[in-house]
């Protein structure tokens, strides 16, 4: 093999599943990316990658090849960023994509910081509550909540979401305050209604290691988590929200955390990229910057939960 170059190469088309793209990320034609895999296929002696009009994909060999080629382009990035890291500073394009709420609440709060501390740095973020494929689509990381099921990534873990029922305290003053969760029978309850059933979201309690769900639904339901925040505080009913959502609401006094002693374990929340980047500047910024933002979060809810 003549250079590493080439495992560059067939690495970026592995992973985009196009020459076409992989072209666009490595600043080549279509055709010199093609060339390039051709005689390495040529000079391993094996076929690296089933051709078709629409679509590349890897075969068995192929697989098993990009997996070592991941390892091997990992440990290099890693060396030169070791000898490199006393001097460097995040710089180029960062790509990442994240859900609308965390995004706007935690992430891109955190993502201006980020850009004013470092001036090379370009910051392209997608808010969508869609998961991406990372690799095919060129981002650098994404933000996931809850399992992440492709397992090309690497999954960090960034903190774990907490939903809380919450009342504002005009609302509890003419209604009263619930004991436990059945009394909200007796209460307005705003849903979380689900884009993809139109369904209403249970609400999941938990209390002495037992774990229970309880449906609700009230005179408004809504597909937006900071409209059912404005509505609770507006004193049309109860509400259970994320704690990265709620945190301003709670630390203002507006809306009050209620039924605490059933608080239930959330989902996680994770930082996924490719195992390409693990050496990047860019991306170890992007999550130390995340970490800090999530941390203000629980220590300024907890406070007031």
């Amino acid at each position: 093999m003549q250079n590493l170059n080439t495992l560059v190469v067939f690495a970026r088309v592995a992973e985009s599943r196009s020459f076409t793209t992989a072209a666009q990320r490595l600043g080549l034609t279509s055709s010199a990316v093609s060339k390039a895999v051709s005689r390495l296929e040529t000079e391993l002696g094996v076929r690296l990658l089933n051709r078709s009009t629409r679509l590349v994909t890897l075969t068995n060999d192929g697989a098993s090849f990009y997996d070592r080629c991941r390892e091997i382009l990992a440990s290099v990035e890693e060396a030169e960023r070791a000898l490199t890291l006393t001097k460097a500073t995040p710089h180029g394009r960062l790509r990442v994509q994240m859900p609308v709420g965390f995004g706007r609440r935690v992430a891109v709060p955190a993502l201006r910081q980020l850009a004013q501390r470092h001036p090379g740095l370009v910051v392209d973020a997608e808010l969508s509550d869609r998961v991406a494929d990372i690799a095919y689509e060129g981002f650098d990381a994404a933000i996931q909540i809850g399992q992440v099921s492709d397992e090309r990534l690497v999954a960090r873990t960034l903190c774990r979401l907490r939903f809380t029922a919450l009342a504002s305290p005009e609302y509890l003053a003419k209604h009263g305050e619930p004991q436990t969760p059945d009394d909200l029978d007796q209460h307005h309850c705003l849903a979380y209604v689900s884009p993809i059933t139109g369904g209403y979201r249970p609400w999941e309690f938990a209390k002495d290691g037992q774990s229970f769900s309880k449906r609700v639904s009230g005179n408004l339901n809504v597909n937006h988590a900071d409209s059912l925040v404005e509505a609770a505080i507006a004193g049309m009913g109860i509400v259970m929200i994320s704690n990265f959502i709620a945190v301003n609401a709670i630390t203002g006094g507006q809306l009050k955390p209620i039924l605490t002693d059933y608080v239930a374990p959330g989902p996680k929340v994770y930082v996924v990229y490719p195992p390409t980047r693990v050496a990047s500047l860019k991306l170890r910024a992007f999550i130390e910057a995340l970490d800090q933002a999530v941390s203000g979060v629980d220590q300024a809810f907890d406070r007031r939960a």
